[in-house]
């Protein structure tokens, strides 16, 4: 079945370009991701939820990370290492050869974390959401709650980067939604 445009550029897909073209957002995800095992993917479906207001628990978010574990292990994880491996290639092969694959190699990654999200984007309606009373306090509970999950601590200072741009977008968004209101 073909996908239609809208299916291919989500909101969550733009959410999730559009924050981790901070620089700071970039470093502190990796950071997370080389540091702690996150999905990158999944924290950001949690960090776009709170956009709307919307926190999971804990059981949720296990049961969530559980329903994407095989295509990150299988496409995500493997994409990555071979991109990460052609940094520094066998010198057998040609640089400039080597480099053209790995791009090709990166752009199937991307690929293969824009599925990993649009598959994310389509169960959200069928998530067990609650309501929270800010974006931010959003945020702040579904990273706590993810973190609780997970089987390895969270570096601090990428969470507290997270979260100050977080707020920082929040706090844009609402002075542009009042001003629209006004």
């Amino acid at each position: 079945m073909a996908e239609t445009g809208a299916a291919l550029d989500s909101p969550f897909w733009r959410f999730s370009i559009g924050f981790y073209r901070n620089a700071d957002v970039a470093a502190a995800c990796i950071a997370l991701q080389d540091e702690a095992g996150v999905d990158v993917n999944l924290l950001l479906f949690l960090l776009w939820s709170a956009t709307q207001k919307k926190t999971l628990s804990q059981a949720a978010v296990t049961e969530l990370d559980g329903m994407i574990a095989p295509w990150r292990s299988n496409a995500v994880i493997p994409l990555r290492a071979v991109r990460r491996a052609l940094k520094q290639p066998p010198p057998v092969v040609d640089a400039g050869d080597a480099e053209a694959f790995r791009t090709r190699v990166k752009a199937a990654e991307l690929e293969a974390e824009r599925l990993q999200q649009q598959t994310m984007y389509r169960l959200a309606p069928s998530l067990p959401f609650s309501d929270a009373a800010s974006s931010v306090d959003a945020a702040r509970a579904n990273v706590a709650a993810y973190q609780a999950t997970h089987r390895r601590t969270f570096p601090p200072a990428a969470v507290d980067t997270i979260l100050k741009a977080f707020t920082t977008l929040s706090d844009g968004t609402q002075r542009t939604k009042g001003n629209r209101d006004g």
